[in-house]
């Protein structure tokens, strides 16, 4: 794992950074910078875009932060592991919540669907973003996930691409060993979704179409009912350390 400077502050900026160039603030990081973290002129701060790598630049501004003057790259950048969370939206805090865990557990995309017990209807896209943004500048996240817009669950099946292993987190699945089943199922040679449902479960209807799908694999997250934010971390957890990039060498797939 590369070394990480967890000192200095990160700051996403989707700009083209390269030695010597100059990266215009926007209002509410030139504020972030000058109110909240209380820094000046001649600071330094590392800063990405999910395209360039990480780089080390040095704050502009008279009366406050208003540029980054970029020095000199620190990271490389990297790429996430094909893994997409699919998952029916919590509201509000909940969600925010969730957003954050699954790009802390490297997710590559997040895919909201809507299912007959979702409970909510609307979701808001922008704040999705601020929250993936905000979780990789706080845990040196250099790739930035994808958003993507809601969509009902059986326009996203018809669309999914049937050579992706789908994990199919089920609260009516027979429990058993979450880690074996993932260890003993197929191998996900072209990426990975993962999918939890809505707290209400999923319709039987709904259940039936799933298991229809190909090169899926039913998971049980174990003998206790967990709340849609608990069974987000808990199966990208579970999927990481079987079948994702906490393998190391060697790794499935």
């Amino acid at each position: 794992m590369p070394q990480l400077d967890f000192r200095k502050p990160r700051l996403f900026a989707d700009a083209a950074l390269a030695a010597g160039e100059t990266v215009v603030l926007e209002r509410d990081q030139s504020n972030y910078l000058g109110n909240v973290l209380r820094l000046a002129a001649g600071d330094t701060i590392l800063v990405f875009n999910g395209r360039d790598g990480e780089w080390q630049a040095t704050i502009a501004g008279r009366k406050r932060p208003d540029g980054l003057h970029i020095v000199a790259r620190t990271r490389t950048q990297d790429h996430l592991p094909d893994l997409v969370y699919v998952f029916a939206p919590l509201k509000h805090a909940r969600l925010d919540y969730m957003v954050q865990k699954a790009v802390e557990m490297g997710a590559s995309s997040l895919q909201p669907v809507l299912t007959r017990h979702t409970h909510v209807s609307r979701v808001n896209g922008e704040r999705m973003r601020a929250n993936v943004i905000e979780a990789a500048e706080q845990c040196g996240i250099l790739s930035i996930a994808g958003v993507a817009e809601p969509i009902a669950l059986d326009r996203y099946l018809s669309r999914r691409e049937p050579q992706r292993l789908l994990i199919f987190c089920d609260e009516a699945a027979e429990t058993a060993s979450p880690w074996q089943a993932l260890q003993s199922g197929p191998a996900p040679g072209g990426g990975i979704d993962v999918l939890i449902g809505p707290e209400g479960g999923f319709a039987e209807e709904e259940r039936a179409m799933l298991l229809r799908q190909p090169r899926i694999l039913r998971l049980s997250l174990g003998p206790r009912i967990l709340r849609a934010d608990t069974a987000a971390v808990a199966a990208l957890a579970l999927v990481q350390a079987a079948l994702g990039d906490w393998t190391g060498p060697g790794s499935r797939g």
